[in-house]
């Protein structure tokens, strides 16, 4: 049953005990009240209603309690019983007692109808409400125990939930960490490779420079051996030079002694030749004044040799005289 009609079955048997009980208490007024003023005193029949109201009453406060009780599932102990069955014997003594002193069994039976109904309904209706309140207990305690499945259900889905945010969170974390370690791993590789390509151009500009620098003395040493050997060439054709210069000076000092020596023999053979007994042709007569003046001759002694006048002589020896350009021209 669910809470609805546990609610709806509580209710129906609150409105019919009710019901019973308010029936049982205007039957009991009804048939009380006569029973009770017959046995009054003179003058005090007016009380006659207190009696089956106060039973009625305390009839009203068992039904209200126990069902009050029932609800919270309560138990008061022995006394409620007793007062229970206590006001409902009273209410039957005193609905079938005119009818039984007058030996009515008829009255008696129509009479126990009311008291007999309102003590068992009574009865029944505290064990239908300890059920009801029994199934309603049961309800809620499966109902607490739904929602605790629920929400021990919800809080899984919770806790599933943030374990998945969580290993996505982790996730993204070792993504992301992985992602620093992955582009801090490219930036060292990056940084070593610009490293290794600085330190290849490094060794290729040390060994450009060293290369440049081995040209350059190679440069240098080829310009120090060509520098020599022009040097050397400088030197050889300088001593070639001076050694063609020193066998031209020798050839012509040869040249100039062989001249000489000719000269030298032209002269001795002009002077040899003693005095000329024709006169000589210009030329000769020119030669023969020139090899008698180097021999220091006098005028008329070369007049004599050349067979020319001794004013033509002595004009020759002025020529000599003046310089070897004129004797060149003699000669």
């Amino acid at each position: 049953m669910d809470e609805r009609t546990l609610r709806q079955a509580d209710r129906v048997l609150s409105i019919g005990t009710w019901m019973i009980v308010a029936g049982a208490v205007v039957f009991s007024v009804l048939t009380v009240t006569p029973l009770v003023r017959s046995v009054t005193p003179e003058g005090w029949g007016w009380t006659a209603p207190i009696l089956p109201i106060v039973v009625d009453a305390a009839v009203v406060i068992v039904v209200r309690l126990d069902a009050a009780l029932a609800r919270v599932g309560g138990h008061a102990g022995g006394w409620p019983v007793l007062l229970r069955w206590m006001t409902g014997l009273m209410t039957l003594g005193l609905n079938t007692a005119g009818s039984w002193l007058k030996g009515d069994a008829v009255g008696v039976a129509v009479h126990a109808v009311a008291p007999l109904l309102l003590i068992v309904s009574s009865e029944a209706s505290l064990a239908y409400r300890r059920a009801l309140t029994a199934a309603v207990v049961q309800r809620e305690a499966e109902q607490a125990a739904e929602k605790a499945a629920r929400e021990q259900r919800q809080r899984d889905r919770e806790q599933a939930e943030r374990d998945r945010e969580q290993r996505r969170i982790d996730a993204e974390e070792r993504r992301a960490r992985e992602e620093r370690e992955h582009a801090a791993r490219l930036a060292r590789e990056e940084r070593e490779h610009q490293a290794a390509l600085a330190r290849e151009q490094a060794e290729r500009e040390r060994e450009r420079e060293a290369l440049r620098l081995e040209r350059e003395r190679a440069a240098r040493e080829q310009q120090a051996r060509e520098a020599e050997q022009q040097r050397l060439a400088k030197e050889r054709a300088e001593r070639e030079r001076e050694r063609l210069q020193a066998e031209e000076r020798a050839r012509r000092e040869q040249q100039a002694r062989a001249r000489e020596q000719a000269a030298e023999r032209r002269r001795q053979q002009l002077l040899a030749a003693g005095p000329a007994t024709v006169k000589q042709e210009e030329a000769t007569a020119r030669a023969t004044v020139a090899a008698a003046f180097e021999a220091d001759l006098s005028v008329r002694q070369a007049a004599e040799l050349c067979g020319w006048s001794v004013g033509w002589v002595n004009n020759r020896y002025n020529d000599l005289r003046e310089g070897p350009a004129l004797t060149g021209v003699a000669s």
